[in-house]
């Protein structure tokens, strides 16, 4: 089969598009034929290094297809299935092996792409509003790249429950996405300090929580934007990751919380996943969730898409197809 592979961390040239051997499903696996595969910041710090993975090795953990063959003892899908992951890494590829426990059925009414586009990012703004802090009527968020796969959906879902909702974006064109998302306060950080465009809507410290998937060109204003008591959701390093933060500053700045959530720990189960799974599935066939797939590219134009998102030259999701 054929497969991006990563021979070297590095730049986007280090990524090859190539014959690979077949995969074959161990216990508990199931092997899937790639109709589509999501693109996510994280891929890139696979790529780097940043987060390191084993070399050689296939980027990629989201993606949506067609159960092909599975191994003994997999429970929970069958051959001929639709299904969708967010954590299986080797996504960019033909075919990918994976736990079976880790994929979800794609419902009747969902388009392949749309599946493989909502997980990872829909999971992950699902439990930062839902989960990691809670909104509740009136309370005030900031999102950071609002216009992002991330950011779109979780200006949607924080709307929902009924939240302020400020966002940054780096284009008119950008906000104007945000704002079709729900959005009520739109600032381009290009013209712009956010801080002080926040203040000048809402005074001093207005914030209730900050959702900063952009890291550390934004982390340090967003602090100083926090009520007392308020909290600061680090999920992303897109500008570079935040340096280390003395436990003192959150003292200073109003006995803030500081948090840095992953997926795994909020989709520790199963269930947990299936749930979750199953609520957005639901809210984008009803038309209460909105899903932006601003790119579809051949998978193996893979070093394309992230020169694309580096380069933050990417609105909504960006989809890999095969």
């Amino acid at each position: 089969m054929q497969a991006i592979r990563v021979e070297d961390y590095g730049g986007p040239g280090h990524m090859e598009w190539r014959e690979v051997t077949d995969p074959r499903p161990g216990p508990g696996e199931a092997l899937v034929t790639v109709l589509a595969a999501g693109v996510n910041y994280i891929d890139t710090y696979h790529r780097t290094g940043l987060y390191p993975v084993g070399l050689p090795f296939t980027p990629g953990l989201e993606g949506a297809g067609v159960v092909r063959e599975l191994g003994e003892g997999t429970e929970g899908i069958e051959v001929g299935d639709r299904v969708a992951w967010s954590t299986c890494l080797g996504s960019y590829a033909e075919q990918v092996v994976g736990p079976a426990e880790r994929m979800v059925p794609v419902p009747p009414g969902v388009e392949i792409e749309s599946a493989a586009g909502l997980l990872l990012q829909g999971i992950t703004a699902y439990f930062l509003a839902n989960a990691t802090f809670p909104l509740s009527e009136g309370d005030r968020a900031l999102v950071h790249a609002g216009a992002g796969g991330v950011g779109l959906l979780l200006i949607q879902l924080a709307k929902r429950r009924g939240a302020e909702v400020f966002t940054t974006v780096g284009s008119a064109e950008k906000g104007r996405l945000a704002e079709s998302a729900g959005a009520d306060h739109v600032i381009c950080y290009r013209e712009t300090d956010f801080g002080d465009a926040v203040e000048e809507i809402a005074g001093p410290r207005p914030l209730d929580v900050v959702y900063d998937g952009v890291g550390a060109a934004t982390f340090d204003r967003g602090l100083t934007l926090l009520r007392p008591r308020g909290m600061m959701v680090t999920f992303g390093n897109a500008s570079g990751p935040v340096p280390p933060v003395a436990p003192l500053r959150l003292t200073q700045e109003g006995s803030l919380f500081l948090t840095r959530p992953t997926m795994g720990d909020y989709m520790a189960t199963r269930a947990e996943l299936l749930e979750t799974a199953s609520s957005l599935f639901e809210m984008l066939i009803s038309g209460e969730l909105g899903l932006r797939i601003g790119h579809s590219i051949p998978m193996a134009e893979a070093a394309r898409a992230h020169r694309m998102l580096e380069g933050r030259e990417t609105t909504g999701k960006v989809i890999l197809t095969s």
